[in-house]
């Protein structure tokens, strides 16, 4: 096997004074190559380059979305999906085997099992060796990309059905352990993580995220910067909607309901979304096969 040779790339925009995800690393003693990923257009580039030197990668977003599916005609370059898309190519450019895309919001990350597989949540100390046995799974499984869980899946603590067990999701959100020879495309401006794992599903693409670890972030719409402005502008309604235009037959606009409020949110029908492997016990007989088994 090729020597790998990794690095995490954080996407940012608009907030060089506030890339909260570089402290969290250092905190979890974090010893790789750090990259920030930031457009040519975002008029705080100065300030990146200026505070981070050669750790920034400016990227040009009229070329990255070339080749990038917006699905929409809003004549406008917002959004994250840019930086998205243009990872694998930087990758490239770097000679990375293996690379880790974040967002730049991140405030910690965190076991969810013990060394006995129950449940128990602690911050995580030893990112290097976790990261290092992400990159294990990924090359042993075949899949074509995995992630950390969210804080967000755990609702209930360890009343949360993905707190019952060390099992995986076939969904695929907010932060991505890739492989260079393993590239994929995200599609539509907003929502493209969730466009990204339903249309890659139907297709046969392997995304998993794993309740081993996770990761946790500052709520989208209260952190200046980023993804706010666009979630802002549009709603959640258009936001959940882009998923709909490619996949009809596996999501639909839903709401979720909370304590103190109902929002919009997309739902995805599973049973729709991925290929299924059935048990040979259904497959059908026929005489076609009985002659070449006999054979």
């Amino acid at each position: 096997m090729q020597t790998r040779k990794h690095a995490i790339l954080i996407l940012t925009h608009g907030r060089p004074d506030k890339v909260v995800t570089l402290s969290t690393l250092e905190r979890c003693n974090y010893t790789g190559k750090v990259f920030l990923i930031v457009d040519d257009l975002d008029l705080t580039k100065p300030k990146y380059l200026e505070k981070y030197g050669n750790k920034v990668i400016v990227f040009n977003k009229k070329k990255a979305a070339e080749i990038t599916d917006s699905g929409d005609n809003f004549n406008t370059l917002k959004g994250v999906i840019y930086a998205r898309n243009i990872a694998f190519e930087i990758a490239k450019q770097l000679e990375l085997t293996h690379f880790l895309v974040l967002d730049d919001d991140y405030t910690g990350f965190y076991y969810r099992f013990n060394d006995k597989n129950n449940y128990e949540y602690k911050p995580l100390k030893r990112l290097d060796q976790i990261i290092a046995a992400c990159y294990d799974f990924l090359d042993d499984s075949g899949a074509d990309c995995i992630a950390m869980a969210q804080g967000g899946d755990f609702i209930g603590g360890d009343n949360s059905s993905f707190a019952e067990k060390i099992k995986f999701k076939r969904k695929l959100m907010n932060s991505f352990f890739c492989r260079t020879d393993r590239p994929f495309k995200f599609l539509g401006r907003i929502n493209e993580d969730t466009t990204l794992y339903v249309d890659g599903g139907v297709r046969g693409k392997i995304f998993f995220t794993t309740n081993q670890i996770s990761l946790n972030q500052y709520v989208t719409q209260q952190n200046k910067g980023g993804l706010t402005e666009i979630y802002l502008d549009s709603g959640t309604y258009v936001k959940s909607f882009y998923s709909v235009i490619w996949q009809p037959s596996c999501v639909k606009i839903s709401t979720i309901t909370g304590q103190q409020s109902t929002r919009i949110h997309h739902r995805v029908n599973w049973i729709n979304t991925v290929p299924k492997i059935l048990n040979e016990t259904f497959r059908k007989r026929s005489i076609h096969n009985e002659e070449l088994n006999a054979s």
